[in-house]
């Protein structure tokens, strides 16, 4: 979430942003609500650092009259009135903040990008890229879930009764496979310089807040049953919590940028347009993903959201699957979000590229939340910019490496890349 501050200093780009997103008519009215609101809490702070500097001006004549042997009663009981003072400005301070600003700052986007696309949604997001040529077969293609039943590598039947749509078995190599493309993901990002990190699997709710919009909360994260404001819940990504490992902390300039691969399981309701709606691996409640997160300052954000897109690239290249990139147009971008694209891998069975990686820079947009800073050598201050883009979500590849590298027989050639996590292996054949 944007401060109220920050928003009256980029009221025109904000301005500019809600107009290439032809939200006028919704959001305008809240941008200017929240100036009004901004004003009238600046006065109150004016107004109670006002009663401060009184206070201690009262509390030097009280001195003074004392040291001279002056009446001071009249200034005590003046000074004594004071604190309460300060108490019903501050209070009335945070009403406004509570009840009025938060919850209309919690509605404004992040200043877009000026080159963001204009589109009015998912369906207008446009192809800026393609990679590979997708493989000719000359038989009968099988879809993931054919091949895996077939080759008894998992078991969907039996993650329903134990566990309900949207899980799996996995068994012997592909459970193996998945093992190697983590392993495969890690070692990539850590030759790169990216810090290995391994997360918590819950996370509070305030950093959540910080990372996304209410929607997307109720969405997709599942909340623990808690007696709490800030209740635990489990991550739907590890982006979220590596957020959070630097709440409240001004990091040396020097020191940035913070580059993190984070490795973890990743739990998500789906429920809304999508919902868990077919067997298999491609949606699911429960998968494994590797992370890529960047803390930097602004100066390093566009470059460092170039070299998220080519990390990803890499790991799709030398794992052969045909892909394209999609830039997220005006209509469809995350209001946390000032720019993204997504990475979509080729799928014969369906005849369609679907999304395996997401890359998204929210410059301020989540650190001004969680009061993550940096510090120049000069001494200025400012709110570090996150980046994130998925290095590799292992059930989705899998997916992918499984129909695009079937063979006549039934089997499946492991990607070379992966061989030497597995042995030497190069087929799965059960």
């Amino acid at each position: 979430m944007l401060d109220a501050k920050y928003v009256r200093e980029h009221a025109e780009e904000l301005k500019e942003t809600i107009k290439r997103q032809k939200r006028e008519k919704e959001l305008q009215p809240v941008l200017y609500e929240v100036l009004e609101e901004e004003e009238k809490w600046r006065k109150l702070k004016y107004e109670a650092d006002g009663l401060r500097k009184q206070r201690n001006t009262l509390s030097q004549q009280i001195n003074e009259a004392k040291k001279k042997g002056d009446d001071a009663i009249p200034l005590l009981k003046e000074a004594q009135a004071i604190p309460d003072k300060i108490k019903a400005v501050e209070e009335r301070m945070r009403k406004l903040e509570a009840e009025f600003l938060t919850p209309k700052l919690r509605k404004l986007p992040n200043v877009m990008h000026q080159d963001v696309p204009y589109g009015k949604d998912d369906t207008e997001n446009p192809e800026v890229k393609k990679w590979g040529d997708p493989r000719k077969f000359d038989f009968p293609v099988k879809n993931h879930v054919e091949l895996c039943e077939a080759l008894g590598l998992a078991d969907f039947d039996a993650s329903a009764k134990t566990s309900g749509n949207g899980f799996y078995f996995l068994k012997g190599d592909l459970a193996l496979l998945q093992q190697a493309l983590i392993r495969f993901a890690i070692d990539k990002m850590t030759s790169k310089g990216y810090v290995y990190v391994e997360p918590p699997l819950m996370v509070r709710k305030h950093v959540l807040d910080a990372a996304m919009d209410s929607e997307g909360f109720d969405q997709s994260i599942y909340k623990i049953v808690e007696k709490s404001d800030d209740p635990l819940c489990m991550i739907g990504t590890a982006e979220h919590v590596i957020l959070g490992m630097h709440e409240g902390e001004t990091i040396k300039e020097e020191d940035l940028p913070k580059k993190y691969a984070g490795y973890s399981m990743c739990f998500r309701q789906e429920i809304g347009s999508h919902g868990i709606n077919e067997k298999g691996l491609w949606r699911t409640h429960q998968f494994n993903k590797v992370e890529q997160f960047i803390f930097c300052t602004p100066e390093q954000s566009w470059e460092l959201y170039d070299e998220l897109m080519q990390n990803s690239e890499e790991i799709l290249q030398e794992l052969e699957i045909p892909y394209r990139i999609i830039e997220i147009c005006t209509g469809d971008l995350a209001l946390w979000k000032a720019r993204s694209h997504d990475l979509e891998v080729w799928r014969p069975t369906t005849e369609s590229y679907g999304e395996v990686m997401s890359l998204s820079n929210c410059t301020v947009y989540q650190a001004m939340d969680l009061g993550t800073r940096f510090v120049r050598k000069n001494g200025e201050r400012g709110v570090v910019h996150t980046l994130n883009n998925t290095a590799l979500a292992s059930s989705r590849i899998m997916v992918a490496i499984l129909e695009n590298n079937q063979k006549k027989d039934g089997s499946v050639t492991i990607p070379k890349v992966l061989r030497q996590y597995m042995g030497g292996k190069e087929i799965l054949n059960g």
